[in-house]
Formats: C-alpha cells, structure tokens, sequence
C-alpha cells in the first residue's frame, strides 16, 4: 500500500510537473492477479483497482495493520465500480456476479473478499474506494439502471454529460461514501465545467474509456492559483478540499468520482465565477 501525505494549498503553488504529479496523480491502478491501494491521507481515503485474471483475488488479512485493525473493513466501509468484464465477487457468504459498469457497495465489517473474472479473456477491472466508517449497512449491488442519472450541459459548451449516481444516499445508506459515474457524449471534452470546490469533501477522479493516445488535462489548485495534471487512460487524480477539479480532453472519455468527508449532500458546492479563474 502506497501512504499519500496531506499537501498544503500553498505548497502546492510551489509544486513543479513531477511533484504535482507525485502527490495528487495514482498512475498505476490495474495491475493483472493484484490488489493495488494507495491511501490517502486526506479525509483517510483508500483508492485502488482489482484485477483477477486466470485466479481469484483477495485481500490480504494483513491489510488491516496499515488501518491499526483486525482486518481492513473492520472499521471501513467500500465501493466498487466494474470497468472491464464480468466479476464474480464473494462477500463473506454472500456473492454477487457484477457486470461492466455496475457498482457493489460493501458496508462495515465484511471479513473475506475474494473477487473472479467470469471470463479471463476480458477481465474484470474493480476501481474502489474505501472510507472510514461507523457502522455497518447491508452489502448491495447497483446496477446502471438502478443508478440515480442526472444529464448537464450542453453541445454548445462541449460539456454534454450524464453522471450515474450509484452510492449516493437517494439509492442506498452509507456512512460517508459517494461515488458515481460521468459519461461524456461524443463531441463534448470538458466535465464539471463551470468548476466547484467543497471544502466539506475531498475527491478522487478515475479517467478510463480513453484511447491510447489520448489524454485529459486535469485541472486542480486553488481558484487564482491553478495547475494542471495530464492524465491517460485508467489513472487516478486526488483532489483535496481545498482544489477545484475540471478537465478537458482530446476526446470524449468517462470518468469515476469518489468523494468522502463532513456530508452527503451531492449539491453541496462552492461554486467559481469564470470571471475568477486565474
């Protein structure tokens, strides 16, 4: 497990490419037959991506010394979103068979998690997040239809989005987890574009339905101090409270959010005047 320590807005402003890209971009997040998990220290998130291929994969039980428990979920709760193939996953004594662009929510307390690939020849891809958590709520999937969709912007602005809201509290109870899933139409390149912050909140994005060559320029930083990340296809950005989180890319691409910290509030927003970005 990669440990993240907080960065200050205004060390940030003192940040060059590498440095920025250092603290704040999780460049590797599939890795075949693995676990990977960076944890953030911003509001104790933990980000990663599963990827059984020809085995079962599970979490290692000493996990939980990195979380001073027993076990990792113990005092955490979790979401995942499927990017690749089919996924077999057993919770405990529970399975679930979770099918692209489908969620599982795992709440507090679950001890074995063993996650399959229906089919090796198009393996599962399970971007999560996992959030401290006070209490256990049931196991749950979510399927795409079952996510709460919201459709913003426009043609015109190059921001014609739907965003699927899979853990939010209108489709199911969590102690702090949000997480969803952006679609760009083709033709629009920009997301969350005029931008926010939430000082309530930090948020992790996770780019992926990218062609190789393509790239998103993320945008980050305070308001009047901005700077940017160039991120490719299945990579992560941590965005803390503090940075507002926009993007544009090459092409039209599909992106993942997770957001933890005071509240569930998804419109609960600072909001930026074009006229102050600098």
């Amino acid at each position: 497990m990669e440990i993240r320590q907080p960065v200050h807005s205004e060390h940030a402003r003192t940040l060059d490419t590498e440095g920025l890209r250092r603290h704040f971009l999780v460049e590797k997040l599939f890795e075949p037959e693995q676990v990977t998990l960076t944890y953030s220290q911003i509001d104790r998130i933990i980000v990663g991506g599963i990827m059984p291929v020809c085995q079962p994969v599970s979490f290692a039980p000493e996990l939980g010394r990195h979380t001073g428990t027993d076990f990792f979920l113990q005092r955490r709760e979790l979401g995942l979103i499927n990017i690749g193939g089919a996924a077999r996953v057993k919770v405990d004594e529970e399975s679930f068979v979770i099918g692209p662009r489908e969620a599982l929510y795992i709440g507090q307390g679950a001890r074995m998690l063993e996650f399959r690939s229906v089919d090796q020849a198009t393996p599962a891809k399970l971007y999560f997040n996992s959030a401290p958590a006070h209490r256990a709520y049931p196991h749950r999937k979510i399927t795409l239809a079952e996510a709460s969709p919201e459709t913003l912007g426009s043609a015109e602005t190059s921001n014609r989005r739907t965003i699927h809201k899979f853990i939010v509290p209108d489709v199911l109870p969590t102690c702090q987890l949000l997480m969803g899933m952006t679609q760009l139409e083709p033709g629009s390149l920009w997301n969350t574009m005029p931008c926010h912050t939430h000082d309530r909140r930090m948020e992790v994005y996770c780019y992926f339905d990218m062609s190789e060559s393509a790239v998103v320029f993320h945008m980050m930083g305070e308001p009047t101090e901005t700077r940017h990340l160039v991120v490719r296809n299945e990579q992560a950005v941590i965005s803390p409270s503090w940075s507002l989180h926009s993007g544009v890319g090459t092409q039209a691409y599909t992106f993942i959010w997770g957001m933890v910290g005071e509240n569930q509030v998804f419109k609960d927003m600072d909001h930026i005047p074009m006229t102050a970005l600098r």
